[in-house]
């Protein structure tokens, strides 16, 4: 891309340059790289720019040193002013104006917050503090360990892409930033590229939980987390928390009301039923109790969300929704069918059709 189209970031407020956001080291839930202007402007990246309402309390809660009650108590304009700067890739900290980079879609955005003078001077001691350390953790963790390969977000995604497995388990012992680039191709424009991560994010989340439970249990709530808001999508967020689910369906299963509630959502409701059946399958005694609540959903409107259904209800071995899955047999709507790393196409019909051989033999049907 040419250097017309592809900018530097500056500050809204003062127009200096400004640094790459830095991972923080609070271990807080759903929080987001942040940095400071040197005019005392605090910035929050939301990488995938589908969070922007947590981005913005991000920056204003950083800027308050961390203090939730200082920062609940401003008022805009009055006690803050706040800017948003928008199409910034945090991989090469640019700003792409057209929105596409290296034939990838850019849609991170910087959120500033810009304290009045008078509480910048209570807090911005305490915030560069924070930034140092987190500028120390980060140089230290930077550097792989002797003889181990440090791998660019390039690399790792390529890796994804060609659904290296294996090699991407490995990369997991030893590069801490495989979690945060697997969640960032979440938000890929690829389809398939989008199931590829969440699919290898469960596998990894289920190797990385082994030894430090509590840091998955943090991902799955920010990935929970990042699909309520207004107008969001889901894109990979709601498949990468079914797959973490499933792959310790014991030490995660207290998310799972959290994928019901989603199925109130229009928009979400074929993602959920996706999550929902892809736990069915390992650990189907956990979705069961549930079973009566999809059998409305065979006669939705949305043919994924009746192909889905049939999928979940087959792996569940649901004998109640036999007769309404005779009915669909002659449905001829296709929906995408993830498996094993590979898309195609499947009508609600087939679906259908193989919920029913596998309630013949008790045996749930595989793939998402």
């Amino acid at each position: 891309m040419s250097k017309e189209l592809a900018l530097k970031p500056t500050c809204p407020f003062c127009g200096l340059p400004v640094a790459r956001p830095k991972e923080q080291v609070t271990r807080r839930p759903n929080e987001m790289p942040v940095e400071s202007c040197s005019c005392g402007a605090v910035y929050a990246c939301d990488i995938t720019g589908h969070n922007l309402g947590a981005a913005f309390i991000e920056a204003l809660v950083f800027s308050c040193n961390l203090d939730w009650d200082l920062a609940w108590g401003l008022l805009p304009e009055e006690d803050y002013l706040e800017k948003l700067v928008e199409n910034y890739d945090y991989e090469t900290h640019l700003i792409v104006p057209g929105g596409f980079y290296e034939g990838r879609r850019i849609s991170g955005a910087l959120y500033f917050v810009k304290l009045h003078p008078d509480i910048l001077e209570v807090t911005r001691q305490g915030v560069q503090k924070k930034l140092a350390r987190a500028a120390a953790i980060s140089s230290q963790t930077s550097t792989a360990p002797p003889g181990e390969k440090k791998f660019t977000k390039k690399e790792i995604e390529a890796l994804v892409n060609e659904y290296q497995v294996e090699t991407l388990l490995n990369i997991a012992r030893s590069e801490r930033r495989l979690i945060r680039e697997l969640q960032r191709l979440l938000y890929a424009g690829d389809e398939l590229l989008r199931f590829r991560a969440a699919d290898i994010l469960g596998k990894v989340a289920a190797f990385i939980a082994q030894k430090d439970p509590e840091n998955i249990a943090r991902l799955l709530q920010r990935l929970l987390t990042s699909v309520t808001g207004p107008g969001s999508s889901g894109w990979g967020a709601i498949d990468a928390a079914g797959a973490i689910i499933a792959s310790l369906p014991e030490t995660f299963a207290g998310y799972i009301p959290a994928l019901y509630q989603l199925l109130a959502d229009t928009t979400l409701r074929p993602q959920a039923l996706r999550a929902i059946g892809s736990i069915a399958r390992v650990k189907p005694g956990l979705i069961r109790p549930a079973c009566l609540r999809f059998l409305p959903f065979l006669q939705d409107p949305d043919p994924a969300t009746r192909g889905y259904t049939a999928w979940l209800l087959g792996n569940l071995s649901a004998a109640a929704a036999r007769d309404m899955l005779r009915g669909l047999q002659d449905d001829g709507q296709p929906v995408t069918f993830y498996d094993s790393g590979n898309l195609q196409k499947k009508t609600v019909a087939q679906l259908a059709s193989e919920a029913l051989a596998k309630m013949e033999v008790g045996e749930p049907v595989h793939g998402y």
